[in-house]
């Protein structure tokens, strides 16, 4: 696969909100961005925060933007002490749950962000759903 359908991912997100009931018991929003970081597909489950829209959409595209997951942004942002406006782009967000997706030959087909967990829980299923993708197992 080297493009991110719409229909891989509404895919995604199905199996997004079956991981955050299953393993959470919370909702959450998911975000499906392309390479770019343009919105492909979203979805706010029911009872999840409003803010939780916006946010795991931020995460997707500065996932993409920024070519790291928003977890290792967040540990670089530590590490060399910067502030995320150091990047230019007020956008961007450090809140672990932003991740790449890449196909089985790690070419990167566009992002994803969650929203509405802690953070690493919200990274967690971005990892569960990325490797999906590498094993084509949707």
């Amino acid at each position: 696969m080297n493009i991110l359908t719409l229909d891989y991912a509404n895919k995604l997100i199905v199996n997004g909100i079956k991981k955050a009931n299953s393993d959470f018991g919370l909702p959450v929003s998911i975000s499906i961005c392309d390479t770019n970081g343009d919105l492909i597909a979203f979805n706010r489950m029911e009872g999840a925060a409003p803010r939780s829209s916006i946010i795991s959409q931020r995460k997707a595209y500065t996932a993409a933007r920024a070519g790291i997951s928003t977890k290792a942004l967040f540990a670089r942002i530590q590490q060399e002490n910067l502030e995320i406006g150091y990047f230019c782009d007020p956008l961007f967000t450090a809140f672990p749950g932003g991740n790449l997706l890449k196909d089985k030959n790690n070419t990167v087909i566009g992002s994803i962000g969650i929203s509405g967990l802690a953070a690493n829980d919200d990274h967690l299923i971005t990892e569960f759903l990325a490797e999906l993708i590498k094993t084509e197992s949707l």
